[in-house]
């Protein structure tokens, strides 16, 4: 049985700091997506929403809180919270309701309205937490992460604040064009590196935002996918793993990993393995990929990135930006939407973002930042305790 699932429709709220509900961010987006595949709301017939926590109770039940505001239909309908991945899992149980037989035709959704500044725990007293436990007893926001994976990136491979720097003008350079992007502003290397210093080596400028935006598309099978479109853009391969035993690398929220002393280390360390299963749900490789989305939280992480997902060796990242290889005009393009460094996070909608991205490029619809010849594409995102998200998009 075939894998595929057809993206027929794509749409996005724009990210930014709009100060409104999300569920308005994730009704225009999915509306947009509606209007994109050429059909009804009332043809929907499965739901599939990304939660968020911080946005009360209809934040925790997203996909009946996005078919309430948009007119209950009597559609099927789930909601996911995988952190930064529930959008991919909010894409992967939509597909599998599509690959079931369960359904034709299926509504993605995800939409966030953020806090100003970092991202904080939840309120109360949660000492069994260990996300709360991060915050409180050792004060380490997300942007210390960022900051310690950088400075490990420095002291294993020899990056330097140079190359951090490239990334973020390289990103700049791509969401000019950008309607949907926050930030359209190209920046100088001199602009990165005389920016605050957030930590250490990171500066401001090289440390996503948290923002409002929403994104949604409409999956559907292939046989309903043929009779409205020509030549629809294909899920490939999802993927949604957590880590094998022993985890051995340090992952946000934990200061700590499990002990290798008695069993092995994977062959396939965590964030390799991400896309690994999508490549292989795919019948791909990173060879075969003409551009990629991913995580950039920072950008070091972007650099460390392009080896999990395999287009380069572990130490060659810095090499790979410095001869343009990630530019737009090279040979895998990454982040051409601008990526988070544009953006900033809105949590739920990411993993579907990045999914609406590659479908324009694959489309030839992406203008001012379009990929030559885009034939296939990966998104790589990760969510807090251990939850994989890669999608392989194709034409």
């Amino acid at each position: 049985m075939t894998k595929e699932v057809a993206v027929l429709g794509v749409g996005m709220h724009p990210w930014g700091k709009w100060g409104k509900n999300f569920v308005e961010y994730g009704v225009k987006a999915a509306r947009d997506a509606l209007a994109d595949a050429g059909i009804e709301w009332k043809d929907v017939q499965f739901v599939s929403g990304g939660d968020t926590i911080r946005n009360g109770y209809p934040g925790y039940v997203a996909g009946a809180t996005f078919c309430q505001a948009m007119g209950w239909s009597g559609a099927r309908v789930a909601s996911s919270y995988g952190a930064c991945a529930s959008g991919s899992q909010a894409i992967n149980n939509a597909r599998a309701q599509i690959l079931a037989g369960l359904c034709d035709v299926a509504l993605v959704v995800g939409a966030d309205a953020a806090p100003k500044g970092f991202f904080a725990p939840q309120g109360g007293d949660r000492p069994d937490d260990p996300d709360w436990l991060r915050f409180r007893l050792i004060g380490a926001t997300n942007p210390i992460y960022f900051g310690l994976y950088a400075r490990r990136r420095m002291e294993i491979y020899g990056a330097t604040e140079q190359d951090f720097a490239k990334v973020k003008v390289k990103n700049s350079r791509h969401g000019l064009n950008n309607p949907n992007a926050r930030y359209r502003k190209e920046v100088a290397k001199e602009d990165v590196l005389s920016s605050a210093i957030v930590s250490d080596p990171l500066h401001l400028l090289e440390i996503c935002a948290t923002s409002d935006g929403g994104a949604a598309m409409v999956l559907t099978s292939m046989e309903y996918a043929r009779k409205h479109a020509t030549d629809p853009v294909k899920i490939a391969g999802v993927s949604t793993v957590t880590p094998n035993f022993p985890n051995t690398v340090i992952e946000m929220p934990n200061f700590a990993t499990d002990s290798a002393a008695a069993v092995a280390p994977p062959e396939t360390p965590f964030k390799d393995s991400i896309t690994k299963l999508a490549y292989e749900e795919a019948g791909l490789g990173p060879e075969d990929m003409s551009m990629a989305e991913v995580y950039d939280l920072s950008t070091a992480l972007e650099l460390d990135w392009y080896e999990n997902i395999g287009l380069c060796k572990p130490g060659e990242a810095e090499k790979l930006l410095n001869d343009g290889h990630t530019t737009l005009g090279g040979r895998v393009p990454v982040n051409p939407s601008g990526g988070l460094a544009c953006f900033g996070e809105a949590v739920p909608a990411q993993a579907i973002a990045q999914v609406c991205e590659l479908t324009w490029q694959l489309r030839g619809q992406a203008e001012g930042r379009q990929v030559e010849n885009a034939k296939a594409g990966v998104t790589a995102n990760q969510g807090l305790f251990g939850h994989g998200s890669s999608v392989v998009v194709t034409k």
